[in-house]
Parts: structure tokens; sequence; C-alpha cells
């Protein structure tokens, strides 16, 4: 590690290196190499004019040791980074969490530079002294939160937001990641039932039972009926008078959450904000359960027909051992925790007539849950 490392490094000559530029190179080298290279890399910074500071060589050299023995945690390290003046802080104030490095879209990186920029340009007029920030001088450190915090919330000439526009872009990947992997299930899905020897018949009239019972559920406040109709859409709107059309997109609903509970009376006592309370962890349950754990516990469903055991553990363990996905659950803490969110999943599927009160599979399940995860994948639904 030399300053033409640190120079291809930053990208730019020795001569406009600045403090982050140092730091981040040091970083990206294992600590001992770091710490051999660096007495030699002050000297090269001296001979070219740009010298930096004694505060910066010794808080990089107490930072370096404290790596290379093992007692230095991540975010002293990234503290000590963003003490340069001109890095962006991981996490501001109001809760902004920049993109990792490898992570970033086009408008995060054009954010992140401007913002490296602008960071740089208030170093020269003196706005931001890093040394104070070296030192751990606690007005300095809260001014320049501060005025990060102004940045990112301040429109840019061209009228963005930069913390805005960021958070969208992340939104907008995530959406996508998630369309995807969603399109790839639903095809999946399509195949292994084209593959079925037998494909089950609607049980009209034990469709009929348990469309009724869901009516009368879903006319109530209160568990299960308000976690159903935050599952299936249905909070403020119609409910559908077609019994097929309601039990499959109640049953959908549960693979994919459409929206979450409104407050059914606005009472304050105790009991009501603990039942609240464990709707709330079911929903959060249900949309923690991944496309390809779906897909590889519906479709063993659906090979095996009615009469076959869906519990929760019984689940877990069709999951763990699925030919349809890609899986590692070696550890019993992956199995457990399978466990644990289809136990809130096979409650729901109990009051829909899946299963039944021993948490076996229906003729009425083994005809529903494939068409309803179908639904609950397909664009158009």
């Amino acid at each position: 590690m030399d300053l033409d490392f640190v120079s291809a490094h930053a990208g730019r000559p020795a001569t406009g290196l600045t403090r982050r530029d140092v730091a981040r190179a040091l970083l990206a080298v294992p600590s001992g190499v770091a710490l051999v290279a660096m007495p030699d890399l002050r000297r090269a910074m001296l001979a070219v004019g740009n010298p930096l500071s004694v505060t910066f060589w010794e808080t990089a050299r107490s930072t370096l040791s404290a790596i290379e023995s093992g007692k230095a945690t991540v975010g002293e390290v990234q503290r000590w980074l963003e003490a340069t003046g001109s890095e962006p802080i991981l996490l501001t104030p109001s809760y902004f969490v920049w993109p990792e490095e490898d992570e970033r879209g086009p408008v995060a990186e054009e954010m992140h530079a401007r913002f490296v920029t602008y960071l740089e340009e208030r170093i020269e007029v003196g706005e931001i002294d890093p040394d104070l920030l070296a030192r751990g001088d606690t007005a300095a450190r809260t001014a320049y939160e501060e005025l990060q915090e102004r940045w990112l919330n301040t429109p840019l000439p061209d009228g963005r937001v930069p913390s805005v526009v960021v958070s969208d872009e992340q939104d907008e990947e995530l959406f996508a990641a998630w369309d995807e992997e969603e399109a790839y299930a639903l095809a999946e899905l399509r195949r292994i039932l084209s593959e079925l020897p037998q494909r089950p018949e609607l049980p009209e009239a034990d469709l009929r039972l348990a469309a009724a019972r869901l009516r009368e559920m879903l006319a109530f406040p209160g568990y299960p009926g308000n976690v159903l109709r935050a599952c299936a859409g249905f909070e403020g709107g119609l409910i559908p008078d077609d019994d097929r059309e309601l039990w499959l997109a109640v049953v959908a609903g549960i693979a994919g959450p459409i929206s979450d509970l409104d407050d059914d009376g606005g009472e304050e006592d105790e009991e009501l904000e603990e039942e609240l309370s464990h709707e709330e962890a079911v929903l959060a349950a249900l949309c923690a359960i991944h496309h390809a754990d779906w897909l590889a516990a519906v479709a063993a469903l659906a090979r095996l027909g009615p009469g076959v055991l869906a519990s929760p553990e019984r689940i877990a363990r069709l999951i763990a051992e699925s030919e349809d996905i890609t899986v590692d659950m070696d550890d019993p803490d992956d199995l457990d925790t399978t466990e644990t969110l289809f136990t809130h999943v096979a409650a729901l599927w109990a009051y829909l007539g899946i299963v039944d009160e021993d948490d076996v599979l229906t003729p009425l399940g083994w005809w529903g849950l494939p068409q309803a995860l179908e639904r609950a994948w397909s664009p158009d639904d």
C-alpha cells in the first residue's frame, strides 16, 4: 500500500486527496498492512504538499490498532470514518439510511457523490472541522449531523429532495425484486399443478358451509375477523356476494395480506390492547413468510391430498424436505422459525375449513389452497 494505491482507490491525484479518501484506502486493506504502510504514506503525503493533520494520523493509528487487536466495533470504525468530515453519516438522527455501496442504484450513487462534494466544500470554507469531529467534540458532531439532515431534506435546484428520491429508488428496487420473485413462484406453482395426476373438484357443500361461517366472522370486530378482513383488503369495502369469490379472496390474502388492521372501536382497556397486539403479530408473521415457503408447503399438500397432517410442525418439515425449492434448514432454529410462522397460518386455516380440528387437510383445503395461492401471485388479481 502506497500513495499510488490511495490515489487509484480514490480516483484523484495525491494533491487532491481528502481525509476520507485516505481513511477509505486504509480500511480497504488488512489493518496490519495499513499500519505498516502508514508512516511511508504520511511522508509521501507531506512531500506532495498534502500532509493532512496530526489529529487525523493519530486517530488513524489508534483506530487501525484497535481493529488489528480485535477491540474495535463496527460502529467505532464507522464513526471514525464519518469524522473525516466528508463521509455521509450512515444513519442520520431522522433514521435515513444510505444503501450499502454495492447496492446503490443510479440515483443513490448520484446523490451520494453530490453529498460528498458538498461536504468537501463545507470543509474548505471552515464550516466543518474534521479535527474537532475526530476528537469527539459533541457540539461539532451535533452541528455535523444537523448539516447533513438539512442537505438531505432540502430540494436541489432541479426540485428533487435527496432523501426522498433515494428512498423512492430503494422502494422501486424492492418492489421490482418482489415482483420478480413472485412471478417465478407463480410459474413454478403452475408447473407443479400441471403435473399432478389428479386435480380436485370443488366440494360445493363444504364451501357453502365455510363461506357462511366466514361471513359471520367478518361481520364482527376482533380476531379473527379483523385479521381476515385486512388480509383480503375488505376494510372499508364491499364483501363479495359469491361464496367462491369471497372464500378464495380471504385465503389468498393470508398468503399475501393486502392491508393493515383498522381500529375496530377505539376502546382503551388493557384486554383490547393485548388482543390487538396479538393481531398485529399475526399479520407480521404472515408477511414474513417467503414465496418459496408458500410454494413448497402448498405444492406438498396438493400432491399428498386430503387427510394428510398439515400442522405447523409438519408444514415446516415439508418445506425443509421440499424438492421444489432450494432451502437450507439444517439449523433447528430455522425449522422452529418456520413452524412458528405457520402456527398463525394454521389457526386461520382452521377458521376457513382448510384444515380440521386435528390440523388435517380437508377436501376444501385441497381444492382451494392451490387456487388461492395462484390468485395471490397473479398480477391481475
